[in-house]
């Protein structure tokens, strides 16, 4: 076994779970996460915790949804049972086939995932953990060989997170003590209010309320949006590949949207639910180990000269004790590359100029 997926899954397992023995542990292993999962066993039965292994295959989810008439029970007692006993849920993407569920309608789609409202929930309430395990079609994706393609991963996942983790407590101070945020990109604008919310320093760990390895970002549930913008960096949303999606905002709602390519998905995004036209989260991009797009969310809206905005579900540990933020069945993120002709205003004040960030050496100061 390559010995980086041994430390994988131990910044995996240490840093970003922090399991502990006799934690109870879900490992769902999709089709291509085998060897990670094998070093993740390994690691947790080192440290004394349960597991149990459930298969994530997008393959099997496209078989019964294609069979299925669309009339899904909500919430099944077994399966919602498996992730309310659950302390951690450690999530190993990806498959073999990265558009395996594109000929899957939208509206079985969105029927089967508001039918799993209460099974989220539960998941997310445990101190869950998302990776991938670098595999040919991930790395056919991005269009890299599979050996650059490890490289790649392993540089933005084995990092000194403890030194990113302060840098971004920067952008955390400012976003916490903010009102307003808005972004400029090309003639396009959108603001968005910020106050009484409390950034997130996404670390990839769950001590800082972050579920994601890799991570490096810092990010805050905004409202009251108004404004333009269009997402510049390709991405895939259900299968489909979007370009250039422009979103209309009005007193806080989705009041228009085109795009270049896969209109139909954005259409199946703020069709979900009344909460899927609002936004959840403003997310800043931090990680400077992650320099290139590769079409895949887990990485590309950590890129440190992006942002990104999704639409739907807000996350409980931006909002103040007791207030419940924006509801949804999705979370659907988009991104906006600000490498050029950009900035990032925050209560009048730059905060970052062409993707470089103000304590950033080659910030441009005027």
């Amino acid at each position: 076994m390559d010995e980086r997926v041994r430390e994988h899954a131990e910044v995996l397992v240490d840093w970003s779970a922090r399991i502990e023995a006799g934690d109870d542990v879900v490992v769902a292993v999709s089709e291509g996460s085998h060897e990670l999962a094998v070093a993740v066993g390994e690691a947790l039965g080192d440290r004394g915790a349960n597991y149990v292994a459930v298969y994530d295959s997008d393959e099997i989810e496209r078989a019964y949804l294609r069979a299925h008439d669309g009339d899904f029970d909500d919430d099944p007692e077994f399966e919602l049972a498996l992730y309310e006993a659950a302390d951690t849920v450690l999530r190993l993407g990806r498959g073999r086939n990265t558009a395996a569920r594109a000929d899957v309608s939208g509206e079985i789609r969105q029927a089967h995932r508001q039918s799993r409202t209460g099974i989220r929930e539960a998941r997310m309430d445990t101190d869950w953990v998302s990776t991938v395990h670098p595999t040919r079609s991930l790395a056919q994706q991005a269009g890299m060989s599979l050996a650059a393609y490890e490289a790649f991963v392993y540089d933005a996942v084995l990092r000194d997170w403890e030194s990113l983790a302060a840098e971004m407590a920067q952008m955390k101070t400012v976003l916490d003590d903010a009102s307003e945020v808005r972004i400029e990109s090309g003639d396009q604008t959108i603001q968005m209010r910020v106050d009484g919310r409390t950034a997130v320093n996404s670390a990839a760990s769950v001590a800082y309320d972050s579920h994601n390895l890799p991570s490096g970002e810092v990010f805050t549930a905004p409202y009251a949006t108004d404004g333009e913008i269009t997402f510049d960096v390709p991405m895939t949303i259900y299968d489909q590949q979007v370009r250039d999606a422009t979103l209309v905002f009005e007193d806080g709602e989705v009041v228009d949207f085109t795009a270049a390519q896969g209109e139909d998905a954005i259409a199946q995004v703020v069709e979900t639910d009344d909460g899927a036209r609002r936004l959840g989260e403003l997310g800043i991009g931090m990680n400077r180990g992650i320099d290139r797009v590769t079409d895949n969310i887990l990485f590309d809206e950590k890129m440190g000269d992006t942002v990104h905005l999704a639409l739907g579900r807000a996350y409980d540990a931006c909002l103040p004790e007791g207030e419940s933020g924006n509801e949804s069945a999705t979370h659907s993120d988009l991104i906006v590359d600000m490498s050029e002709d950009s900035r990032l205003v925050v209560d009048g004040e730059v905060i970052q100029r062409n993707g470089r960030f103000r304590w950033e050496e080659g910030f441009e100061r005027t």
